[in-house]
């Protein structure tokens, strides 16, 4: 397995650190205790062509391979974990959900302005009942005509003021449990849509998160995504992604708290030197390049796996669960090597802090990614084939071939 960047990728990489220097960094405090941040972003992200980097071109994407995607989640959330949560959700959840199991007149209509950045999707499962136990949802679909009559509401959903187009899922048939869950394309437009924003978060402030609520909404029977039945299948495969973008993201996090340890280790003396001769600051600060190097593996070993258009389930699960979980580790000891100061929005580790913990939360607590490993290792655990997948990295695109 090589883990060598190509030359687009080190570009990539180097274009969004830039843009995150510069756009991001001057004004996330700001926008931090604003509770919002500014929506020229978006603008800017799609001129990059990091709203559909690993959408393949005939799509409107840029098409770059899915480890070319943890690069941008990855310094994305080297800014701030809100920016690397809209990509993960309008890309990760949502664009390569439509990739996966849309039709091509599905593709043409949502997935073709959402991968240009004209459009912006979202992901809506989680319901205030019904977390890491996705059969317990209340949401109904019930069958009227050439419609589907959504009722129900989902919670914790990111973009949820912002987003154009929703994947939703909701019951057709709440008698088969988990295998009666369908999959409905909803957009913000139809009448029954309402949207309300969650205050007062501990940590992602200034990202867009809340309620959606449908109100005897009609979606067009076109807009089931898949077959009747197959939504907690394309849930799942979804999660994959996220979980993806999630792992890659809090790479970035850890080499957030790294730079901002290591810029403070030099700064601040006490005893007559730097805090930085000290050994149990050089420990923290050792663990913190652990937590990175080995997540980094671990996201790539499952974005090259992505790339060859195999099950990645249980390497996204473990890649996940272990990055978050260094991420909150890091950021915990930057606090600690700051000291008092580390308590301050004066500096930007109470922040990391803050923000590294929703992410050991959502898309699978690390509890659900522990419990998974250990059913994958005892053999309880088996992961069946999908009757659809990602594509493959090279995408069947003349143009791209060709350029390789």
């Amino acid at each position: 397995m090589n883990f060598e960047f190509n030359d687009e990728q080190k570009m990539l990489r180097q274009t969004t650190r830039q843009f995150v220097d510069r756009e991001i960094m001057p004004y996330i405090r700001q926008w931090d205790e604003q509770g919002a941040f500014d929506p020229n972003i978006w603008k800017r992200l799609a001129e990059l062509g990091l709203m559909g980097v690993c959408i393949p071109e005939k799509y409107g994407g840029s098409g770059m391979d899915y480890n070319s995607l943890a690069i941008v989640c990855e310094e994305l959330e080297r800014g701030d974990t809100a920016f690397r949560t809209a990509v993960s959700v309008h890309t990760g959840l949502n664009s390569l959900t439509l990739l996966q199991w849309g039709s091509e007149e599905q593709k043409q209509k949502y997935l073709v302005p959402q991968a240009k950045g004209e459009k912006i999707g979202a992901y809506g499962l989680t319901e205030p009942g019904a977390g890491s136990d996705v059969a317990s949802m209340q949401t109904t679909a019930v069958k009227d005509g050439d419609y589907y009559v959504l009722n129900g509401q989902k919670t914790w959903i990111s973009l949820c003021d912002q987003a154009d187009h929703f994947l939703v899922f909701a019951y057709t048939d709440k008698s088969k449990k988990h295998k009666g869950i369908s999959a409905f394309i909803v957009e913000r437009t139809m009448p029954g849509f309402s949207s309300k924003a969650i205050k007062g978060k501990h940590g992602i402030r200034s990202g867009n998160t809340g309620e959606i609520f449908f109100d005897d909404l009609h979606v067009p029977e076109e807009n089931l995504l898949g077959e009747e039945g197959e939504g907690f299948k394309i849930a799942m495969s979804a999660l994959d992604n996220g979980r993806f973008t999630v792992a890659a993201g809090a790479c970035g996090l850890i080499e957030a708290c790294l730079e901002a340890s290591i810029h403070y280790c030099h700064e601040r003396q006490t005893f007559g030197k730097e805090i930085g001769q000290h050994q149990l600051v050089q420990q923290m600060i050792a663990k913190m390049e652990a937590g990175l190097q080995m997540s980094r593996l671990l996201v790539y070993r499952a974005g090259e796996l992505k790339n060859q258009g195999k099950r990645n389930t249980r390497e996204t699960s473990l890649a996940k669960w272990q990055a978050c979980d260094f991420a909150n580790k890091a950021a915990d000891d930057a606090v600690q090597i700051h000291g008092a100061y580390g308590y301050s929005s004066e500096y930007p580790v109470e922040r990391y802090l803050r923000n590294s913990k929703a992410p050991v939360i959502y898309e699978g607590t690390r509890e659900i990614h522990t419990v998974m490993q250990a059913e994958y290792v005892l053999g309880y655990r088996q992961d069946q084939p999908l009757n659809k997948m990602l594509p493959a990295w090279p995408f069947e695109n003349d143009e791209i071939l060709q350029r390789r």
